[in-house]
């Protein structure tokens, strides 16, 4: 059993943990040995001497005189920040279930002290954010109140587009925020309707959009919107395709072209989507909308793989027939660690006579929902206007918004945003680095146990080419060639499923989420404090 020395500091915040509050730590010595294990293979640290502790303490107190001899005004300032801060701490964002102090939203916070005048930016995860006329709202009262207040001045902006992947990525999807794939696995259900209006419906609430029509066999953007340029032009410089745009969204489709419907082989089919996908010059986009092809084949796996998706909506009609091959699309998504947000159950009823009727019977839907644990379901009725839309070139919400149906992608696109923001927010902070603690923080999404993992032991597990022979099995890193006090120089996500971990000696780790589960785990082997140690 190997042993190594665990620096005081991990004993202190784990003991914290478990007493439920943040304790400091003592400066005095420690009354009896503390010991942490990993499992299942089993390590153990004995407490080492924390004298050091000491000088902290004396470097704080020498740090608190130093303040103690500062200006009253800078004081002041910093109290009034205090308060304002502690003010819009109180605003908390429903989907992030915390302040968005907390979440890095508030910026710039500037204070006039002689007008007594604040200003600040709130910048959101998009702009489509549908509460932010709510966070302006609130955050003008809740500062305006503040006694010493006379006014306040608010900002609203958005954070830069930018993907969730650490990778290498295609010039043109490098600044995507966020890729939705729109699928339904059967042709005939009215996906491509669902893409188009869901696309249109984000531009609306103030995001930036692209839709890439994926189906080569049977293009169906260059029916449902009317762009006035309908041929997808070249850079003759950069060899990339500018797309074409039709009311500020972005269009790419094989229909653009020029060539009509494709028929050619599976092969040549991935490799002309991957093509258009990757060289087009999409610029900045909050969303780009992935109207999928039907199927579960080569050209959905090339997609899933090209693209680092973030989230899924699922396409069905009532029919017991959709609902089996809905269900393998989930599967598929599922294996490809990419979360299905929404169920949109499409040519559900119509009303007549005063009477609701579901010619094509219920359920498939909320099957869907239940069976695999999707959050959300959305119904849309059997609409003549909603066809009609589709071959006219104008989509429904745009044509009448005020309508029924497009309350409905209204809905709908609130909950692609918030769920998008959610996704994106989880995976950003999945596994985090602590230096205080020297240990790996893991929470996988979708998740609530959060883990510590030992750094080295992280390092040390990496199942690579450069780690493991392929043929052989046969482990080409030793456990001592691993340093055990190792930390990691960064971590980022890549997509949905692992992260890049960069080490000291410039080796690339990719960690799955699978894996990292699995890792031996650092676990709190310190007995109950007694109420004397509370």
């Amino acid at each position: 059993m190997s042993q190594t020395t665990v620096p005081h500091h991990l004993h202190s915040y784990l003991r914290s943990r478990q007493a439920g509050a943040c304790l400091l730590p003592s400066p005095s010595p420690s009354p009896s040995p503390r010991r942490f294990v990993c499992k299942p293979n089993v390590l153990m640290w004995k407490r080492s001497p924390h004298k050091h502790k000491l000088s902290l303490t004396a470097k704080a107190s020498s740090s608190s005189s130093a303040q103690a001899a500062s200006s009253i005004g800078s004081e002041t300032l910093e109290e009034e920040k205090g308060e304002v801060l502690k003010a819009l701490s109180q605003i908390i964002d429903p989907d992030f279930g915390t302040d968005i102090v907390s979440c890095g939203f508030v910026k710039d916070l500037v204070i006039d002290q002689s007008l007594g005048e604040v200003s600040f930016r709130l910048e959101l995860t998009t702009p489509a954010c549908p509460v932010k006329d709510m966070f302006e709202k609130q955050a003008n009262e809740v500062v305006a109140a503040l006694p010493w207040v006379k006014k306040v001045n608010v900002t609203m902006s958005a954070q830069p587009a930018k993907p969730i992947f650490a990778g290498q990525l295609p010039p043109g999807l490098s600044r995507i925020s966020s890729i939705v794939a729109v699928s339904s696995c059967k042709g005939g259900v009215g996906k491509s309707t669902v893409a188009v209006n869901l696309a249109y419906t984000l531009a609306g609430m103030g995001a930036r959009v692209g839709i890439f029509d994926a189906d080569v066999y049977g293009p169906s953007l260059p029916t449902m919107v009317n762009p006035e340029s309908r041929i997808l032009e070249m850079d003759p410089e950069k060899k990339t395709i500018i797309p074409t745009e039709y009311l500020g969204v972005k269009l790419v489709s094989f229909g653009f072209a020029g060539q009509g419907r494709a028929i050619m082989r599976g092969p040549m089919v991935s490799g002309v989507i991957n093509q258009l996908l990757t060289t087009t010059e999409w610029g900045e986009l909050d969303y780009l909308v992935i109207d999928m092809p039907p199927g579960t084949g080569d050209i959905q796996l090339t997609l899933c793989q090209v693209a680092p998706l973030t989230a899924a909506v699922i396409v069905t009609t009532p029919q017991k027939l959709a609902f089996i091959d809905v269900a393998k699309g989930v599967r598929m998504f599922s294996k490809l660690k990419v979360p299905c947000v929404a169920v949109v159950e499409n040519m559900c009823h119509f009303d007549a006579d005063g009477k609701r009727y579901y010619p094509f019977g219920k359920g498939s839907g909320s099957q869907v929902v239940q069976q695999f644990g999707i959050p959300h379901l959305f119904d849309l009725p059997i609409r003549p206007t909603l066809s009609a839309s589709g071959d006219s070139g104008v989509p429904e919400v745009v044509s009448d918004p005020l309508s029924e149906v497009a309350r409905t992608f209204q809905d709908l696109g609130v909950c692609v945003v918030q769920q998008c923001a959610k996704i994106r927010q989880q995976v950003s902070t999945a596994v985090t680095y602590d230096k205080y603690l020297k240990a790996i923080r893991v929470k996988v999404p979708n998740s609530d146990e959060e883990f510590l993992l030992h750094p080295a032991t992280v390092r040390r597990n990496d199942r690579s080419a450069q780690s493991v022979d392929e043929w052989t099995g046969e482990q080409k890193i030793q456990f001592g060639d691993v340093a055990e006090d190792i930390e990691p120089e960064e971590i980022r996500p890549m997509g949905n499923y692992a992260v890049s971990i960069t080490w000291p000696d410039g080796f690339s780790q990719i960690a799955p989420y699978d894996q990292l589960e699995t890792i031996e785990r650092l676990v709190d082997l310190i007995p109950p404090l007694s109420p004397v140690e509370v």
